[in-house]
């Protein structure tokens, strides 16, 4: 992975991570275990991904890489979705603005890629 350049999406997903965790603690306290657990898993997954596609050994690898990072995404915005529309759940309207731009990332750079090679 390059320091010398900033990358929007691995910056985004790292701090996207952060931002789930504090969630899923705040789920947790109040005894909302399961969804908190679905939640972690994914919100933190999509970066670990992103991370790994940086060092993906072809074109092709990396958009594997980027496509399930992606897919992530999507199970995570499902469960943020839970959260906003069930009952006693805190707000998370910041969270589902956030995952919605990162999936609109991750589509753009999969479609580049692709369309470069």
């Amino acid at each position: 992975m390059q320091d010398d350049k900033k990358n929007i999406i691995v910056e985004k997903s790292l701090n996207f991570a952060l931002q789930i965790i504090e969630f899923c603690e705040l789920l947790e306290s109040i005894k909302k275990f399961i969804i908190s657990n679905q939640l972690l898993k994914s919100g933190t997954s999509i970066g670990a991904n992103v991370r790994e596609a940086q060092n993906a050994e072809s074109a092709v690898d990396f958009v594997h890489k980027l496509k399930i990072a992606a897919k992530e995404a999507d199970e995570t915005e499902y469960w943020l979705l839970l959260c906003q529309r069930s009952k006693n759940y805190p707000n998370c309207e910041t969270l589902l603005l956030e995952i919605q731009e990162i999936i609109k990332i991750l589509s753009k750079i999969i479609s580049t890629t692709k369309a470069r090679h």
